[in-house]
């Protein structure tokens, strides 16, 4: 009875329209989508962090923690156009101010999915779910009898390199750092649409130290852009899986106003779906997410709407 009470509750969202109509294919996400536990073939796993630790602690607009029900919504009317099974994992629910224990507990649920054959679509929440996510990829590359190389690609106007006493959802890419030196493992990480106002001399400097790569919004004009264009193609050269993080806030504030830090600049909607397509044509990607959506700050759930066509995009 709990088990069947859980689900019910796990596929509340997964609700809208439906037309019976329709000659053809008429699904939509809400029809198709089933619970990860009762998952008979490998497919797109959803993953929820529902989080405002990081945020807060960031000095940043609390809010976060509403993300994935709100992107949830707004998927469930989505045409639904993918060859790959719909699963909806949960939610990881960050109790009060203990973040760290809800990471690990992501990097559990992350792992596991994982080795389960999904592909694992973050659902944010605060962009603390990048280092859940990064941890939980590079548990299951050890794992590997041969471990694949992992690099992380972060469209973001901020670095999050962070140095601070408590985690946050700006210190995630500097964790993945220690990580990675702690696993002995090189560590990737490049960031496109960095906005130079909004990061600090010191960040940039800390950035160079650990070897990382990023290209300012003002050069993110196009997929052919020589700077991005060139990031790309030497991040691609180093690794054999990538961890691909999208944080809201690197699209511009009128695109995305549902974030802790809009944008004044940003880069185009458009060029982060060219991104995605590119790297989804040249590389493994088992571990995606979403990061940011706070839907109190949202207007006419304009940003959760982006969301769910970005998050459509890293399903197919």
């Amino acid at each position: 009875m709990r088990q069947a009470d859980d689900e019910a509750a796990l596929m509340a969202p997964w609700q809208g329209r439906v037309d019976p109509a329709e000659a053809g294919d008429a699904r939509r996400w809400h029809q198709v989508m089933r619970p990860a536990s009762r998952a008979e073939a490998p497919g797109r796993a959803l993953l929820g962090l529902r989080s405002d630790a990081g945020v807060v602690r960031n000095q940043g607009r609390p809010g976060a923690s509403e993300g994935p029900l709100a992107l949830r919504r707004q998927l469930a009317n989505q045409a639904y156009h993918l060859t790959a099974p719909l699963y909806d994992a949960g939610d990881v629910v960050c109790q009060g101010d203990d973040l760290e224990a809800a990471q690990q507990a992501f990097v559990g649920r992350v792992t596991g999915l994982l080795e389960q054959g999904h592909r694992v679509i973050g659902l944010g929440g605060g962009h603390e779910i990048a280092f859940a996510s990064f941890s939980g990829l590079l548990t299951h590359a050890q794992r590997q009898a041969r471990m694949p190389r992992l690099g992380i690609l972060n469209l973001d106007a901020h670095l999050d390199l962070r140095q601070a006493e408590r985690a946050s959802s700006g210190t995630p890419f500097r964790q993945c750092a220690e990580l990675c030196q702690e696993a002995g493992i090189d560590f990737h990480y490049t960031c496109l649409g960095v906005s130079r106002g909004g990061n600090t001399p010191a960040l940039f400097a800390r950035a160079e130290s650990l070897g990382v790569e990023w290209v300012l919004d003002e050069q993110c004009r196009a997929l052919d852009s020589p700077a991005v264009k060139a990031a790309l193609e030497r991040l691609l050269a180093r690794v054999d899986w990538l961890y691909l993080t999208v944080c809201l806030d690197a699209l511009p504030a009128w695109v995305a106003p549902g974030v802790s830090a809009p944008s004044a600049r940003g880069i185009e909607l458009a060029l982060v779906e060219e991104i995605i397509d590119h790297l989804a044509a040249r590389i493994a990607l088992p571990v995606v997410d979403v990061a940011e959506l706070n839907p109190r700050l949202d207007i006419d759930a304009r940003t959760a709407r982006v969301a769910a066509r970005l998050v459509e995009r890293l399903a197919r």
